[in-house]
């Protein structure tokens, strides 16, 4: 910006100029994914990179991120439908236990109308293969499905949620309280919700549009 301007800058003056100014570069961080694990021999990868799903309630991921709350780290539980590629359940604690994406997971399953033989994929982590979290499965009758331990491929829908939630709403110093971050990110998922609705309601409407328009025609 500086250089289409007519001023000459290098990197080593800009660097002294801005630390005289106090100013730093926020670009972000090269993420590296560690490499890949085996599989759990009684929790294999049913999803296996298969994105294509045809309705819903067939396939869900679940997943947990962090955000800053005040002086400490809440943890945000996520139950997303593959089919629709939106959240249908969540909650928010001080820990990431079993507990809480337990509480997710129910509050997706009333949601939907408690429906069975869903495909639940998740990652390994120990919130997802406890004993507790496994027996709410099996009540519900799902079938559970695992990535391999590093692997992230496999919840890429998941990735790209909490990316956009983390990049597009979600300030950079956090939130200054617990219920803010709980207003704030329960608005954020409505949002999510409500416009996943309305484009497919003109998707419809002009499919619909579509349709009778000959009719219209033929008829005038």
């Amino acid at each position: 910006m500086v250089s289409h301007r007519g001023i000459k800058l290098g990197r080593w003056l800009a660097g002294n100029l801005m630390k005289e100014l106090n100013i730093r570069s926020g670009q972000r961080r090269t993420h590296r994914y560690p490499r890949g694990g085996n599989e759990r021999i009684d929790i294999p990868n049913f999803l296996d990179r298969q994105f294509a799903v045809t309705q819903p309630n067939q396939c869900w991921y679940g997943d947990v991120t962090y955000i800053w709350v005040g002086v400490r780290w809440a943890y945000l539980a996520v139950v997303l439908d593959l089919f629709a590629r939106k959240p249908i359940g969540w909650a928010m604690s001080y820990s990431p236990d079993s507990r809480l994406t337990v509480k997710a997971l129910q509050m997706a399953w009333e949601h939907r109308g408690q429906p069975s033989g869903v495909v639940f994929h998740s990652d390994q982590g120990s919130h997802y293969s406890s004993r507790a979290y496994r027996q709410v499965l099996w009540r519900y009758q799902f079938k559970q499905s695992m990535s391999r331990r590093g692997n992230c491929w496999d919840n890429s829908p998941m990735e790209r949620f909490f990316r956009s939630l983390k990049s597009e709403w979600v300030p950079t110093l956090g939130y200054r309280s617990f219920a803010e971050a709980q207003v704030a990110v329960f608005f954020k998922i409505v949002v999510t919700v409500c416009l996943f609705f309305m484009l497919r309601f003109c998707l419809l409407f002009s499919h619909l549009g579509l349709m009778l328009r000959p009719q219209w025609e033929n008829s005038s």
